[in-house]
């Protein structure tokens, strides 16, 4: 495989550990402010419980995932920095202003509440200003003037492709989580929990493939090439809706629990379907970072280069692995943590 492969290829997975993990982490934020809301408090608790050592694990991907493209692909910086600039901004105000309440606020009952209204408001918005980078991506919305690079706000959002976009990105967020907190919920030995978790992914499931068919088909007038290049890797996205169809079925999978199916199983094949889906996405998008503009040939750096940054991630994952794995097994195999206040540690 050529180098340049080999280097997008890294930022595709550690683009789709942070949208697995963000959308766990977020989508529980949000769920945690719902049924607080809903006075449903056993549902609110145990989400909390999970983001309150979780959320720190989600932002080392998005530091990984910036520094890895703007180590390997030097070239797309200064278009992809125009582009990005604003979303990029706001999110990372809103990272720190969620992340500053999180460390703070569970010192305190007082700003307990505010903690969860925070925490969800942040859990939609960060996603949604994130998604919108990919339809923005597709071309016709960047224009040059004076050798000035300016972005075509009005006609990006009078896009059909941008909310349909925006509105995958959320059902897959709320979907993914609902399903990991429906599993949480039965570790914790919630069964009650665990089943109005799984209600919502019965709910969000047929929601987030309507929105990814409509995300795809929202393109053939703005981005016909890469429409085109969809039906030429038809075969993976057969495999993406067969992938749903498993993993949407296992809710109803037989098992010791009722009405609870097999929501681990569920979990494990929709992350396989929307693994695949997301490659055949890239795919489609490529050699473009950005239409027509700027190539993944154009923005790689040179081999030696490349092949130094190889060697530190590969070093540097090699370290983080065994330390997730341990912090897994800390916090979420522990009956004593799952069961009880996870604000202790």
């Amino acid at each position: 495989m050529e180098p340049v492969y080999l280097a997008i290829l890294l930022i595709w997975v550690l683009l789709f550990i942070y949208a697995v993990a963000g959308s766990i982490d977020f989508g529980t934020g949000f769920w945690a402010m719902y049924y607080e809301r809903r006075n449903n408090t056993q549902a609110s608790t145990i989400a909390n419980n999970f983001l309150s050592p979780a959320w720190k694990v989600t932002n080392v991907f998005l530091v990984l995932l910036v520094v890895a493209f703007v180590a390997l692909f030097p070239g797309a910086a200064p278009t992809l920095g125009t582009l990005m600039i604003v979303p990029f901004c706001l999110v990372l105000l809103l990272l720190t202003i969620r992340s500053a309440f999180m460390v703070y606020a569970f010192s305190t009952e007082k700003y307990s509440r505010l903690l969860t209204l925070v925490s969800g408001i942040c859990g939609l918005i960060i996603p949604a200003i994130l998604i919108s980078i990919l339809p923005a991506a597709i071309g016709g919305f960047v224009t040059i003037a004076d050798d000035r690079q300016y972005i075509l706000v009005d006609q990006l959002f009078l896009s059909p492709a941008f909310y349909t976009h925006i509105g995958f990105g959320l059902m897959t967020e709320l979907f993914i989580s609902s399903l990991f907190m429906t599993d949480y919920a039965k570790e914790a030995g919630d069964f009650e929990t665990a089943r109005t978790y799984r209600k919502n992914a019965l709910l969000l499931g047929p929601l987030t493939l309507v929105f990814a068919i409509a995300a795809i088909f929202t393109l053939i007038p703005e981005a016909s090439w890469m429409f085109a290049n969809f039906l030429d890797l038809w075969g993976w996205y057969t495999l993406s809706l067969f992938a749903f169809a498993a993993g949407y079925s296992a809710l109803w999978w037989p098992s010791k629990y009722k009405e609870l199916g097999q929501p681990r199983v569920a979990l494990l094949l929709i992350i396989v379907q929307f693994g695949l889906a997301s490659l055949a996405y890239g795919m489609a998008h490529l050699p473009y970072l950005l239409y027509p503009d700027v190539t993944i040939y154009d923005a790689f750096t040179n081999e030696t280069m490349f092949r130094y940054l190889l060697i530190g991630f590969i070093v540097g994952l090699a370290v983080l692995i065994p330390v997730f794995i341990w912090f897994w097994r800390l916090f979420f195999k522990d009956k004593a943590y799952l069961q009880g206040d996870g604000h202790d540690y």
